[in-house]
C-alpha cells in the first residue's frame, strides 16, 4: 500500500499523535513511528491502539503495531501432564507488586541467547514511574525469600499488554503465566498481549489474530481506561493455581 510509511513525532507533539495502525510497514513488521518520547500520557495512548516501544540502545524510538498479533485469551495456555505433575510438587508462590523493580531488572539481565537488552534504562524508568501510577504491574514467583521468575506488563481495562519475563528457576514464568491464566478463566481479564509471537509462545498455546480484530478487542476492554486494581490479595501457592 503506498501509504505505508514511518511518521517521525516529535517530543511536542500531543500523546496521542500517532499515524493510523494500518499505515504500519510489511517489512519489519508493524514498524510505524520514530521519535516522541517515553511519557506515561505517550505510553498509555500507545498501548490503547496497540502501539507498543521497541528499540535498542543507541537507536531512535522505534513504535510498532504488528499484524498479526500475538494472544492468550480464555483457555489457550497449555499446561501438559508432565508440567503438572512437577507444580504439584512445588512450594513456590505467586505474589503480585511486591517486587516490580527486581521483575523488570532481572527482565533486562543478559540472556542465553541475546548479546544485548530492548529494556534500555529509559524504558525502566518509564515504567517504573507507570507502576508508581497504577499502570504497569509485575506478576512474581517466588521460592521462600528468593525471587526466582516473573513478567511485567501494562493494564488498561481489561487488557494486559505483557512486556517480558525470566526464570531463573524452572518453569518459573510459567507459573506466572498460570496466574494471569486463571484471570482470564474467571474474566478479570479479557486478553493478554503477547506482542510479537515466537515459537516458545505458541508452544504454551498463544493465538495469533489479525490486527484489526486486536485493535477491536482493546477497543472494548480498554474501555474505561482506567487502572486495573482486581488482583488476588494474597500470595497464592503454586498448587491453587492448577487446573483441577
Amino acid at each position: 500500500m503506498s501509504n505505508q510509511r514511518v511518521v517521525w513525532l516529535s517530543s511536542d507533539d500531543p500523546p496521542d499523535a500517532f499515524p493510523p495502525v494500518e499505515t504500519a510497514l510489511r517489512e519489519p513488521d508493524g514498524l510505524l513511528a520514530a521519535g516522541g518520547n517515553l511519557s506515561p500520557e505517550r505510553l498509555l495512548a500507545a498501548y490503547r491502539r496497540g502501539i507498543f516501544p521497541w528499540y535498542d540502545e543507541g537507536q531512535p524510538l522505534l513504535w510498532w503495531c504488528p499484524d498479526p498479533r500475538c494472544v492468550f485469551r480464555k483457555g489457550d495456555l497449555h499446561t501438559s501432564r508432565r508440567l503438572r505433575r512437577e507444580l504439584r510438587r512445588s512450594t513456590a508462590e505467586v505474589r503480585i507488586n511486591t517486587s516490580f523493580s527486581d521483575v523488570i531488572r532481572a527482565c533486562a539481565g543478559p540472556r542465553r541467547y541475546e548479546q544485548r537488552t530492548w529494556i534500555t534504562e529509559d524504558m525502566m524508568a518509564a515504567f517504573e514511574h507507570l507502576h508508581r501510577d497504577g499502570w504497569a504491574h509485575s506478576v512474581e514467583v517466588w521460592q521462600g525469600d528468593s525471587l526466582v521468575g516473573g513478567l511485567y506488563g501494562l493494564v488498561i481495562g481489561r487488557a494486559l499488554f505483557g512486556e517480558s519475563m525470566f526464570s531463573e528457576q524452572s518453569n518459573a514464568s510459567k507459573i506466572a503465566l498460570l496466574m494471569l491464566d486463571q484471570m482470564l478463566e474467571d474474566g478479570s481479564l479479557g486478553i493478554i498481549d503477547c506482542q510479537v509471537r515466537s515459537s516458545h509462545l505458541l508452544s504454551l498455546g498463544a493465538s495469533v489474530i489479525p490486527r484489526v480484530q486486536f485493535n477491536h478487542i482493546l477497543d472494548d476492554l480498554c474501555d474505561p481506561p482506567v487502572p486495573f486494581e482486581n488482583w488476588p490479595g494474597a500470595p497464592t501457592p503454586v498448587t491453587g493455581l492448577l487446573p483441577k
